[in-house]
Order: structure tokens, then sequence, then C-alpha cells
């Protein structure tokens, strides 16, 4: 800025350029470079903090895919995994904020608070939400050899045979583990909860009965639901799915209210201009209504996001109180 300004004054008469001139040149100049007219006017990192491949991953490449055709500027893709999302996660609350370092986020930024006692960031203060980009439900799956053809019948099963039914997650601590979780505690039974490395050989493990409940994503769940070498209960989103509208939600299925998704979001370091953030947020909200996206989202189950940043931001805080 200082150059520009010296420059400024070798082009311009100095009865202008007097010292009161010269702050209202600067200003003027600052102010126009900060408007979300000039953004971007260089290449933008996106930090996903997943290893490649997976959801995070995908649904990504794809919005930036279309990003770069309307901006004509280049996004690059910064993988930078581990820690549970914290390692890249810390370098977006850390870089300036000016838009030009962005970070997408899934469902495990919201339940990282309850999980560690110290994270290097504030999860809500050192970001400004932009926009949810898709939230992917989960189908509650059971070994057809249960006999449980209902969530009220499974949930029967479970209080007369407390710990007799094992259900597999991923992992401790993801998303379908606590899902899980969620519902044993409002259906207020007990199940033996059993861990692998990863969500595929959970449920390769249903399928073979070693354990007999799984919640697992739409997109997993469906072709063996179909073949018949599953039987699903109910969906954890609010509303049926489009793919599988004969099954009812958990909401209908006595657990009034229950909502849980893997889904996907974009945050940018706290302070970001509003300008800026809005025209992420209006700019991602159009890609996510392109037919290229919307094929990759529905292959993943998913349903479309763009909501306003505020209402991302407010989508955000329950899901950390809920997951809390």
């Amino acid at each position: 800025m200082f150059v520009r300004v010296l420059r400024l004054a070798a082009l311009v008469p100095a009865a202008v350029m007097a010292p009161q001139g010269l702050c209202a040149a600067a200003v003027s100049i600052a102010q126009t470079s900060s408007t979300s007219e000039q953004y971007p006017n260089r290449p933008i990192r996106l930090i996903v903090p997943c290893p490649p491949g997976g959801g995070t991953d995908i649904v990504a490449r794809a919005v930036t895919a279309k990003l770069v055709e309307g901006w004509g500027q280049q996004v690059i893709i910064d993988l930078r995994p581990g820690a549970s999302t914290i390692v890249g996660t810390e370098i977006v609350a850390k870089a300036p904020a000016d838009g030009y370092s962005i970070l997408t986020i899934s469902t495990t930024h919201a339940v990282n608070p309850a999980l560690y006692k110290k994270l290097p960031y504030d999860p809500l203060r050192d970001f400004s939400p932009v926009t949810l980009m898709v939230a992917t439900p989960f189908m509650l799956c059971v070994n057809p050899k249960v006999p449980a053809n209902s969530v009220k019948e499974l949930v029967a099963l479970a209080k007369a045979k407390p710990d007799l039914l094992a259900y597999g997650s991923g992992s401790t601590g993801n998303s379908l583990h606590l899902t899980a979780e969620l519902f044993k505690g409002q259906a207020g039974i007990r199940m033996l909860h059993v861990p692998y490395k990863g969500a595929g050989p959970a449920f390769i493990d249903l399928i073979g009965g070693q354990v007999q409940v799984v919640f697992s994503s739409t997109v997993s769940s469906l072709p063996h639901v179909k073949s018949g070498q599953v039987r699903v209960l109910a969906v954890t989103s609010l509303k049926r799915v489009s793919a599988a509208q004969d099954v009812p939600t958990l909401a209908e299925s006595g657990f009034p209210g229950f909502e849980s998704s893997s889904w996907f979001g974009v945050l940018a370091p706290a302070k970001t201009p509003p300008d800026i953030v809005a025209r992420l947020q209006r700019e991602i909200a159009e890609t996510l209504k392109t037919a290229e996206v919307g094929e990759v989202l529905a292959n993943l189950g998913g349903e479309p996001g763009g909501m306003p940043s505020a209402e991302f931001a407010a989508y955000f805080r329950a899901e950390i109180v809920k997951w809390g």
C-alpha cells in the first residue's frame, strides 16, 4: 500500500495530495481492494482436513470445479488430514482473514469439542460460517435374522435382552457411532458397541451376522437393502429420502425430532470481510444447483445445501450442543 501511495503522489498534483488528501486516497484504495468485486483475483486454497477419496474430498472437488469455471481463478485443494480433522482446521483458523484460505468441514467439526478437552482453535469464535454444502442422512439397518421389522420391535427386543444386540461403527467417536449412542439414549436401551477400522468392515460384519445393528450412509446401505442382505428400519433425516420413500424416519417411528446426518460445509477464518463471505455463499449455492454437482451429491445419497451464512451458523451451533 505504501508503494502504491508513493506512485500515486508522483502522478497527482501536490495540491490534491495534501496530507488530508493522502489519507483519503489510501483509505479509498484499501476499501476498494477489500470488496467482493475484486474477489478472487488470485488462487484460493481450500483446506480439506480429511484423507483423499472420502465424502469431504469428493464434495469439495465437485464444487470447486464449478467455482473455477465461474471465477477463472484456480482453487487449490490442499489435503491436510490428521488428528480427526484438527490438523487442517488449525491451519485455516490461523490463516489471514482475506478469503483466500477456506476450509471444508464435516460433522466431525461439531463433534470434536465434546471429544477433546482442548483444541488449538475455538470452533465458533475462530471461524466465519459460509454455507452448508450437503447433508447425508443415515439408515438404521439390521441383519435379516434379527426378529425386528420396525424400530418399535427393535427397541422392544433390546429392552427385553440388554446387551444381547451388538452394533458396529466405523470407529469410536465418529458420526455413526454417536448416532447409535443418541438413539440408545433416547430409546433407553443397551447395545454392545463394536468399533471397526472404517464403516465398510462394520457393514460387512452386519451382513455376516457378527453384529446385528449398524447405522450406515444411504449410499452404502441401499444396494444391500435391495439385494435383501440387510433390512432397513428407518432413516435419520427429518424427512424421508427420495431414494427410499417407503422407509420411515426415526421421527415417524416414535422419536420426534430425531435427526442425524453426515454433513459438509465451508468455513472461512474469523473476521473475513462479510462481502467476501456473502459472495462465497452465493457462488457455492449456485454450484450446488448444477446438474454435475447434483449428480455427485445424489450418488452420495445427500440433499444439496446452500443455506445463507447466518442460517448455517445457527445450524452449526445447534450441532455442537446436540453432540456435546
